[in-house]
Protein backbone atom coordinates (compact mmCIF):
# COMPACT_ATOMS: atom_id res chain seq x y z
CA UNK A 1 0.00 0.00 0.00
CA UNK A 2 1.17 3.52 -0.77
CA UNK A 3 1.65 5.41 2.49
CA UNK A 4 0.96 9.14 2.77
CA UNK A 5 4.32 10.97 2.42
CA UNK A 6 3.67 13.02 5.55
CA UNK A 7 3.09 9.85 7.60
CA UNK A 8 6.17 8.27 6.04
CA UNK A 9 8.29 11.24 7.09
CA UNK A 10 6.68 11.26 10.55
CA UNK A 11 7.49 7.58 11.17
CA UNK A 12 10.99 7.93 9.74
CA UNK A 13 11.79 10.94 11.92
CA UNK A 14 10.56 9.01 14.96
CA UNK A 15 12.80 6.02 14.21
CA UNK A 16 9.79 3.79 13.48
CA UNK A 17 11.22 2.22 10.31
CA UNK A 18 10.01 -1.28 11.24
CA UNK A 19 6.47 -0.02 11.70
CA UNK A 20 6.70 1.84 8.37
CA UNK A 21 7.86 -1.33 6.60
CA UNK A 22 5.00 -3.25 8.22
CA UNK A 23 2.50 -0.67 6.97
CA UNK A 24 3.88 -0.78 3.44
CA UNK A 25 3.55 -4.56 3.24
CA UNK A 26 0.32 -5.03 5.21
CA UNK A 27 -3.11 -5.77 3.76
CA UNK A 28 -4.48 -2.43 2.44
CA UNK A 29 -7.46 -2.46 4.81
CA UNK A 30 -5.23 -3.22 7.81
CA UNK A 31 -2.75 -0.55 6.75
CA UNK A 32 -5.49 2.05 6.23
CA UNK A 33 -6.93 1.43 9.70
CA UNK A 34 -3.54 1.66 11.38
CA UNK A 35 -2.46 4.67 9.34
CA UNK A 36 -5.56 6.58 10.43
CA UNK A 37 -4.64 5.97 14.07
CA UNK A 38 -1.02 6.94 13.53
CA UNK A 39 -2.00 10.21 11.86
CA UNK A 40 -3.57 11.34 15.15
CA UNK A 41 -0.52 10.50 17.28
CA UNK A 42 2.08 13.10 18.23
CA UNK A 43 5.17 10.90 17.88
CA UNK A 44 7.52 13.78 18.67
CA UNK A 45 5.77 14.39 21.99
CA UNK A 46 5.95 10.70 22.88
CA UNK A 47 9.64 10.53 22.04
CA UNK A 48 10.46 13.68 24.01
CA UNK A 49 8.51 12.48 27.04
CA UNK A 50 10.11 9.04 26.92
CA UNK A 51 13.57 10.61 26.66
CA UNK A 52 12.99 12.52 29.89
CA UNK A 53 12.27 9.38 31.89
CA UNK A 54 15.94 8.73 32.53
CA UNK A 55 16.69 12.25 33.72
CA UNK A 56 17.99 12.46 37.26
CA UNK A 57 15.28 12.99 39.83
CA UNK A 58 15.15 16.32 41.60
CA UNK A 59 16.47 16.58 45.13
CA UNK A 60 14.26 16.26 48.21
CA UNK A 61 11.31 18.63 48.22
CA UNK A 62 11.15 21.40 50.80
CA UNK A 63 7.60 20.69 51.93
CA UNK A 64 5.28 22.34 54.42
CA UNK A 65 1.77 21.63 55.62
CA UNK A 66 -0.76 23.02 53.13
CA UNK A 67 -3.06 26.02 53.58
CA UNK A 68 -6.11 24.33 55.02
CA UNK A 69 -9.54 24.62 56.55
CA UNK A 70 -9.56 21.88 59.18
CA UNK A 71 -12.39 20.29 61.11
CA UNK A 72 -10.90 21.21 64.47
CA UNK A 73 -9.88 24.80 63.63
CA UNK A 74 -10.32 26.94 66.72
CA UNK A 75 -10.29 30.13 64.65
CA UNK A 76 -11.08 29.11 61.05
CA UNK A 77 -9.95 31.46 58.31
CA UNK A 78 -13.50 31.46 56.91
CA UNK A 79 -16.69 31.33 58.98
CA UNK A 80 -18.74 28.19 58.25
CA UNK A 81 -22.07 30.01 58.06
CA UNK A 82 -20.60 32.57 55.66
CA UNK A 83 -19.19 29.78 53.50
CA UNK A 84 -22.56 28.02 53.31
CA UNK A 85 -24.24 31.31 52.36
CA UNK A 86 -21.66 31.93 49.62
CA UNK A 87 -22.09 28.41 48.25
CA UNK A 88 -25.87 28.74 48.29
CA UNK A 89 -25.64 32.04 46.45
CA UNK A 90 -23.55 30.40 43.71
CA UNK A 91 -26.06 27.56 43.40
CA UNK A 92 -29.11 29.83 43.39
CA UNK A 93 -27.54 31.98 40.68
CA UNK A 94 -27.00 28.93 38.47
CA UNK A 95 -23.23 29.35 38.45
CA UNK A 96 -22.24 25.76 39.35
CA UNK A 97 -21.70 22.61 37.29
CA UNK A 98 -20.75 19.07 38.26
CA UNK A 99 -17.99 17.16 36.49
CA UNK A 100 -18.05 13.39 36.99
CA UNK A 101 -15.03 11.34 35.90
CA UNK A 102 -16.37 7.91 34.99
CA UNK A 103 -13.86 6.23 32.70
CA UNK A 104 -13.17 3.24 34.91
CA UNK A 105 -14.51 -0.27 34.52
CA UNK A 106 -15.49 -2.50 37.43
CA UNK A 107 -12.85 -5.13 36.65
CA UNK A 108 -11.41 -5.26 40.18
CA UNK A 109 -14.97 -5.62 41.48
CA UNK A 110 -15.66 -8.60 39.23
CA UNK A 111 -18.12 -6.37 37.35
CA UNK A 112 -17.78 -6.32 33.56
CA UNK A 113 -19.40 -2.92 32.99
CA UNK A 114 -18.64 0.76 33.61
CA UNK A 115 -18.07 1.25 37.34
CA UNK A 116 -20.81 3.88 37.42
CA UNK A 117 -23.33 1.10 36.75
CA UNK A 118 -22.25 -0.84 39.84
CA UNK A 119 -25.19 -1.50 42.22
CA UNK A 120 -24.42 0.14 45.56
CA UNK A 121 -27.74 1.12 47.18
CA UNK A 122 -27.93 -0.71 50.55
CA UNK A 123 -31.51 -1.85 49.90
CA UNK A 124 -32.44 -1.04 46.29
CA UNK A 125 -29.11 -1.72 44.59
CA UNK A 126 -29.33 1.74 42.99
CA UNK A 127 -26.31 2.13 40.76
CA UNK A 128 -23.66 4.75 41.44
CA UNK A 129 -24.82 6.83 38.48
CA UNK A 130 -28.37 7.04 39.85
CA UNK A 131 -27.26 8.10 43.32
CA UNK A 132 -25.11 10.92 41.91
CA UNK A 133 -27.77 12.17 39.50
CA UNK A 134 -30.46 12.16 42.20
CA UNK A 135 -28.16 14.21 44.45
CA UNK A 136 -27.68 16.68 41.62
CA UNK A 137 -31.39 16.94 40.86
CA UNK A 138 -32.25 17.37 44.53
CA UNK A 139 -29.62 20.08 44.92
CA UNK A 140 -30.96 21.90 41.87
CA UNK A 141 -34.53 21.64 43.15
CA UNK A 142 -33.51 23.08 46.51
CA UNK A 143 -31.93 26.15 44.93
CA UNK A 144 -34.34 26.42 42.00
CA UNK A 145 -31.52 26.33 39.49
CA UNK A 146 -30.29 23.84 36.90
CA UNK A 147 -26.95 22.18 37.69
CA UNK A 148 -25.56 20.65 34.49
CA UNK A 149 -23.61 17.41 34.65
CA UNK A 150 -20.54 16.89 32.46
CA UNK A 151 -19.73 13.18 32.52
CA UNK A 152 -16.39 11.98 31.18
CA UNK A 153 -16.13 8.40 29.98
CA UNK A 154 -13.28 6.43 28.41
CA UNK A 155 -13.33 4.47 25.14
CA UNK A 156 -13.96 1.33 27.21
CA UNK A 157 -17.01 2.75 29.00
CA UNK A 158 -18.44 5.36 26.64
CA UNK A 159 -21.02 3.46 24.58
CA UNK A 160 -22.40 1.47 27.50
CA UNK A 161 -22.63 4.60 29.65
CA UNK A 162 -24.56 6.45 26.94
CA UNK A 163 -26.87 3.45 26.55
CA UNK A 164 -27.36 3.19 30.32
CA UNK A 165 -28.44 6.82 30.64
CA UNK A 166 -30.74 6.55 27.63
CA UNK A 167 -32.38 3.37 28.96
CA UNK A 168 -32.99 5.05 32.33
CA UNK A 169 -34.18 8.42 31.00
CA UNK A 170 -31.03 10.03 32.42
CA UNK A 171 -32.32 9.04 35.89
CA UNK A 172 -34.57 12.11 35.69
CA UNK A 173 -31.97 14.64 34.54
CA UNK A 174 -33.15 16.71 31.53
CA UNK A 175 -31.17 16.22 28.32
CA UNK A 176 -30.23 19.89 28.41
CA UNK A 177 -28.37 19.32 31.68
CA UNK A 178 -26.33 16.29 30.59
CA UNK A 179 -23.20 16.22 28.44
CA UNK A 180 -21.40 12.88 28.08
CA UNK A 181 -17.94 13.12 26.52
CA UNK A 182 -15.02 10.74 26.09
CA UNK A 183 -11.47 11.19 27.28
CA UNK A 184 -8.54 10.76 24.93
CA UNK A 185 -6.05 7.94 24.60
CA UNK A 186 -2.30 7.61 24.31
CA UNK A 187 -0.33 4.80 22.69
CA UNK A 188 1.68 2.48 24.89
CA UNK A 189 5.33 2.00 23.97
CA UNK A 190 7.99 -0.64 24.53
CA UNK A 191 9.85 0.06 27.77
CA UNK A 192 13.28 -0.63 26.28
CA UNK A 193 13.13 0.89 22.81
CA UNK A 194 10.38 3.47 23.15
CA UNK A 195 8.75 2.09 19.98
CA UNK A 196 4.99 1.92 19.55
CA UNK A 197 3.22 -1.31 20.47
CA UNK A 198 0.36 -2.85 18.50
CA UNK A 199 -2.72 -4.34 20.20
CA UNK A 200 -3.61 -6.15 16.97
CA UNK A 201 -2.58 -6.18 13.32
CA UNK A 202 -4.53 -2.97 12.62
CA UNK A 203 -4.63 -1.40 16.10
CA UNK A 204 -2.21 0.55 18.24
CA UNK A 205 -2.06 -0.44 21.91
CA UNK A 206 -4.01 2.52 23.31
CA UNK A 207 -4.97 3.38 26.88
CA UNK A 208 -6.91 6.27 28.47
CA UNK A 209 -4.80 9.35 29.12
CA UNK A 210 -5.64 9.58 32.86
CA UNK A 211 -8.03 11.83 34.76
CA UNK A 212 -5.79 14.72 33.75
CA UNK A 213 -7.06 14.08 30.24
CA UNK A 214 -10.25 15.80 31.41
CA UNK A 215 -8.91 19.19 30.39
CA UNK A 216 -8.08 18.25 26.80
CA UNK A 217 -11.32 16.27 26.48
CA UNK A 218 -13.41 19.20 27.72
CA UNK A 219 -11.87 21.33 24.98
CA UNK A 220 -12.04 18.77 22.17
CA UNK A 221 -15.66 17.80 22.93
CA UNK A 222 -16.83 21.41 23.06
CA UNK A 223 -17.87 20.98 26.69
CA UNK A 224 -15.56 23.74 27.96
CA UNK A 225 -17.07 26.13 25.43
CA UNK A 226 -20.53 24.99 26.57
CA UNK A 227 -19.61 25.63 30.22
CA UNK A 228 -18.39 29.10 29.34
CA UNK A 229 -21.42 29.92 27.17
CA UNK A 230 -23.76 29.07 30.07
CA UNK A 231 -22.00 31.57 32.29
CA UNK A 232 -20.96 28.90 34.78
CA UNK A 233 -18.24 29.96 37.19
CA UNK A 234 -17.35 27.01 39.42
CA UNK A 235 -17.17 23.25 38.92
CA UNK A 236 -17.53 20.46 41.47
CA UNK A 237 -15.20 17.69 40.22
CA UNK A 238 -15.54 14.13 41.57
CA UNK A 239 -14.88 10.53 40.62
CA UNK A 240 -17.37 7.75 40.04
CA UNK A 241 -16.26 5.31 42.74
CA UNK A 242 -17.27 7.37 45.81
CA UNK A 243 -21.03 7.11 46.57
CA UNK A 244 -20.62 9.38 49.60
CA UNK A 245 -19.49 12.38 47.51
CA UNK A 246 -21.74 15.25 48.61
CA UNK A 247 -22.25 16.56 45.10
CA UNK A 248 -22.13 20.37 44.86
CA UNK A 249 -22.39 20.89 48.60
CA UNK A 250 -22.64 24.62 49.49
CA UNK A 251 -20.07 24.53 52.32
CA UNK A 252 -17.20 23.33 50.13
CA UNK A 253 -18.20 25.61 47.26
CA UNK A 254 -18.34 28.53 49.69
CA UNK A 255 -14.90 27.85 51.16
CA UNK A 256 -13.56 27.58 47.63
CA UNK A 257 -15.16 30.85 46.55
CA UNK A 258 -14.48 32.98 49.62
CA UNK A 259 -10.81 31.99 49.76
CA UNK A 260 -10.35 33.22 46.18
CA UNK A 261 -9.10 29.77 45.27
CA UNK A 262 -8.87 28.72 41.64
CA UNK A 263 -8.62 25.06 42.65
CA UNK A 264 -9.61 23.62 46.03
CA UNK A 265 -9.34 20.04 47.21
CA UNK A 266 -11.24 18.04 49.80
CA UNK A 267 -8.97 15.85 51.93
CA UNK A 268 -9.13 13.37 54.78
CA UNK A 269 -6.60 13.34 57.60
CA UNK A 270 -4.16 10.45 57.39
CA UNK A 271 -4.21 8.37 60.56
CA UNK A 272 -1.08 6.30 59.93
CA UNK A 273 2.18 7.12 58.12
CA UNK A 274 2.01 3.96 56.03
CA UNK A 275 -1.38 4.74 54.44
CA UNK A 276 -1.03 4.54 50.67
CA UNK A 277 -2.59 7.85 49.73
CA UNK A 278 -1.19 10.93 48.03
CA UNK A 279 -0.87 13.97 50.28
CA UNK A 280 -1.35 17.66 49.62
CA UNK A 281 1.61 19.80 50.68
CA UNK A 282 2.95 23.27 50.06
CA UNK A 283 6.15 23.59 48.03
CA UNK A 284 7.62 27.01 47.24
CA UNK A 285 4.36 28.66 48.24
CA UNK A 286 2.28 26.48 45.90
CA UNK A 287 -0.08 23.63 46.66
CA UNK A 288 0.84 20.32 45.07
CA UNK A 289 0.19 16.63 45.49
CA UNK A 290 2.96 14.24 46.45
CA UNK A 291 2.30 10.56 45.78
CA UNK A 292 2.85 8.21 48.71
CA UNK A 293 5.58 6.50 46.70
CA UNK A 294 7.49 9.81 46.62
CA UNK A 295 7.55 10.07 50.42
CA UNK A 296 10.31 8.32 52.32
CA UNK A 297 9.29 6.43 55.45
CA UNK A 298 10.95 9.17 57.50
CA UNK A 299 9.02 11.97 55.83
CA UNK A 300 5.73 10.09 55.97
CA UNK A 301 6.20 9.59 59.73
CA UNK A 302 7.32 13.16 60.48
CA UNK A 303 5.17 14.92 63.07
CA UNK A 304 4.58 18.53 64.07
CA UNK A 305 4.82 20.08 67.53
CA UNK A 306 1.35 18.82 68.46
CA UNK A 307 2.30 15.23 67.63
CA UNK A 308 0.12 15.08 64.51
CA UNK A 309 1.42 13.89 61.15
CA UNK A 310 3.05 16.81 59.38
CA UNK A 311 1.94 15.59 55.96
CA UNK A 312 -1.61 14.69 56.86
CA UNK A 313 -3.83 15.87 53.99
CA UNK A 314 -4.88 12.72 52.12
CA UNK A 315 -6.23 13.20 48.59
CA UNK A 316 -9.77 11.94 47.83
CA UNK A 317 -10.09 13.38 44.29
CA UNK A 318 -12.83 15.93 44.97
CA UNK A 319 -11.99 19.39 43.67
CA UNK A 320 -13.51 22.80 43.23
CA UNK A 321 -12.38 24.27 39.90
CA UNK A 322 -12.78 27.84 38.70
CA UNK A 323 -13.97 28.01 35.09
CA UNK A 324 -11.74 30.96 34.14
CA UNK A 325 -8.78 29.03 35.56
CA UNK A 326 -9.63 25.99 33.42
CA UNK A 327 -9.84 28.20 30.35
CA UNK A 328 -6.43 29.66 31.09
CA UNK A 329 -4.89 26.23 31.67
CA UNK A 330 -6.49 24.81 28.52
CA UNK A 331 -4.51 27.35 26.51
CA UNK A 332 -1.24 26.21 28.13
CA UNK A 333 -0.04 22.99 26.54
CA UNK A 334 2.43 22.39 29.36
CA UNK A 335 -0.02 22.86 32.24
CA UNK A 336 -0.39 19.10 32.70
CA UNK A 337 2.78 17.03 32.26
CA UNK A 338 2.79 13.40 31.20
CA UNK A 339 3.54 10.74 33.80
CA UNK A 340 5.07 7.45 32.69
CA UNK A 341 3.81 4.22 34.23
CA UNK A 342 5.52 0.85 33.85
CA UNK A 343 2.85 -1.72 32.93
CA UNK A 344 2.29 -5.16 31.48
CA UNK A 345 1.01 -4.38 27.98
CA UNK A 346 -0.24 -7.27 25.82
CA UNK A 347 0.87 -6.69 22.25
CA UNK A 348 0.90 -8.07 18.72
CA UNK A 349 4.14 -8.60 16.82
CA UNK A 350 4.55 -7.56 13.19
CA UNK A 351 4.28 -11.29 12.38
CA UNK A 352 0.77 -11.40 13.96
CA UNK A 353 1.74 -13.23 17.14
CA UNK A 354 -0.15 -12.15 20.29
CA UNK A 355 2.09 -11.80 23.35
CA UNK A 356 0.78 -11.62 26.94
CA UNK A 357 3.78 -10.55 29.04
CA UNK A 358 4.19 -11.79 32.60
CA UNK A 359 6.29 -8.82 33.72
CA UNK A 360 6.10 -5.10 32.90
CA UNK A 361 7.23 -4.59 29.32
CA UNK A 362 5.66 -1.31 28.35
CA UNK A 363 5.14 2.30 29.29
CA UNK A 364 1.76 4.05 29.45
CA UNK A 365 1.27 7.81 29.48
CA UNK A 366 -1.11 9.50 31.89
CA UNK A 367 -1.97 13.01 32.99
CA UNK A 368 -3.31 13.84 36.45
CA UNK A 369 -5.78 16.59 37.24
CA UNK A 370 -4.01 17.44 40.49
CA UNK A 371 -1.02 18.71 38.48
CA UNK A 372 -3.10 21.85 37.94
CA UNK A 373 -2.74 22.73 41.62
CA UNK A 374 0.64 24.51 41.47
CA UNK A 375 -0.77 26.80 38.78
CA UNK A 376 -3.84 27.78 40.81
CA UNK A 377 -3.99 31.01 42.76
CA UNK A 378 -4.87 30.74 46.48
CA UNK A 379 -5.33 26.97 46.29
CA UNK A 380 -6.52 25.43 49.57
CA UNK A 381 -7.46 22.09 51.07
CA UNK A 382 -10.65 21.48 53.03
CA UNK A 383 -10.73 18.60 55.51
CA UNK A 384 -13.83 16.39 55.65
CA UNK A 385 -14.91 13.40 57.73
CA UNK A 386 -14.41 10.18 55.77
CA UNK A 387 -17.42 8.65 57.56
CA UNK A 388 -19.72 11.13 55.84
CA UNK A 389 -18.00 11.93 52.55
CA UNK A 390 -15.55 9.21 51.46
CA UNK A 391 -16.12 5.48 51.00
CA UNK A 392 -14.65 4.52 47.60
CA UNK A 393 -15.67 1.32 45.84
CA UNK A 394 -12.42 -0.03 44.44
CA UNK A 395 -11.98 -3.65 45.53
CA UNK A 396 -14.21 -6.71 45.63
CA UNK A 397 -15.63 -7.81 48.97
CA UNK A 398 -13.04 -9.72 50.95
CA UNK A 399 -10.34 -7.10 50.40
CA UNK A 400 -9.09 -5.19 53.46
CA UNK A 401 -10.62 -1.86 52.41
CA UNK A 402 -12.59 0.13 49.84
CA UNK A 403 -15.18 -2.60 49.24
CA UNK A 404 -18.87 -2.49 48.24
CA UNK A 405 -19.86 -3.85 51.65
CA UNK A 406 -17.97 -1.06 53.40
CA UNK A 407 -19.60 1.58 51.18
CA UNK A 408 -23.09 0.18 51.75
CA UNK A 409 -22.44 0.11 55.50
CA UNK A 410 -21.28 3.74 55.35
CA UNK A 411 -24.42 4.76 53.47
CA UNK A 412 -26.64 2.92 55.96
CA UNK A 413 -24.79 4.56 58.88
CA UNK A 414 -25.41 8.02 57.40
CA UNK A 415 -29.10 7.37 56.76
CA UNK A 416 -29.53 5.82 60.21
CA UNK A 417 -27.96 8.86 61.85
CA UNK A 418 -30.35 11.14 59.96
CA UNK A 419 -33.35 9.09 61.09
CA UNK A 420 -32.15 8.98 64.68
CA UNK A 421 -31.65 12.74 64.64
CA UNK A 422 -35.21 13.07 63.35
CA UNK A 423 -36.50 10.95 66.24
CA UNK A 424 -37.03 7.73 64.30
CA UNK A 425 -35.63 4.59 65.92
CA UNK A 426 -33.76 2.16 63.67
CA UNK A 427 -33.13 -1.39 64.83
CA UNK A 428 -29.43 -2.23 64.94
CA UNK A 429 -28.11 -3.94 61.81
CA UNK A 430 -31.13 -3.11 59.65
CA UNK A 431 -30.15 -1.59 56.28
CA UNK A 432 -31.89 1.63 55.32
CA UNK A 433 -31.69 3.79 52.23
CA UNK A 434 -32.89 7.32 51.55
CA UNK A 435 -33.13 8.68 48.04
CA UNK A 436 -31.67 12.18 47.73
CA UNK A 437 -34.97 13.08 46.07
CA UNK A 438 -36.71 12.33 49.40
CA UNK A 439 -34.15 14.02 51.63
CA UNK A 440 -30.78 15.49 50.77
CA UNK A 441 -29.63 15.81 54.37
CA UNK A 442 -30.66 15.32 58.00
CA UNK A 443 -32.41 18.68 58.21
CA UNK A 444 -34.66 17.94 55.24
CA UNK A 445 -35.50 14.52 56.64
CA UNK A 446 -36.69 16.07 59.93
CA UNK A 447 -39.44 17.90 58.08
CA UNK A 448 -40.74 14.59 56.68
CA UNK A 449 -40.27 12.23 59.61
CA UNK A 450 -43.24 13.19 61.82
CA UNK A 451 -45.20 10.11 62.77
CA UNK A 452 -42.75 7.71 61.13
CA UNK A 453 -42.78 4.28 62.76
CA UNK A 454 -39.63 2.66 64.15
CA UNK A 455 -37.67 0.88 61.41
CA UNK A 456 -37.25 -2.84 62.07
CA UNK A 457 -36.78 -4.22 58.54
CA UNK A 458 -34.90 -3.11 55.40
CA UNK A 459 -36.47 0.20 54.41
CA UNK A 460 -36.28 2.61 51.51
CA UNK A 461 -37.51 6.20 51.65
CA UNK A 462 -38.20 7.75 48.27
CA UNK A 463 -37.77 4.68 46.08
CA UNK A 464 -38.10 6.15 42.59
CA UNK A 465 -38.73 2.68 41.12
CA UNK A 466 -42.12 2.48 42.78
Amino acid sequence: MSIDPQLTAKLTDAGEQELLSYLQSADPQVAAQLAAQLAAVDLAEIAATFAKKSEAAAGPLEMASPPAIRLDDVAPRINEAEAIAAGEQLLSAGKVAALLVAGGQGTRLGFDHPKGMFPIGPVTDRMLFQIFVEKLIARGNRYNAAIPLYLMTSPATHDETVECFAANNNFGLPDSQLKIFCQGTMPAIDAESGKLLLAGPDQLALSPDGHGGTLAALVKSGCLADIQSRGLEEIYYFQVDNPLADVCEPLFLGYHRLSGSEMSTQVVAKQRPEEKVGVLVEVDGRLRLVEYSELSEELAAERDASGSLKYWAGNIAIHGLNVDFLGRMAADAESLPWHLASKKVPYCTFQGEQVDPQTPNGVKFERFIFDLLPHAKNAIVVEILPSTTFAPVKNADGAPSDTPSAARAALTAIYTSWLTEAGVAVESGVPVEISPLFALDAEELKSKADGMSPIVEPTVLGDSSE
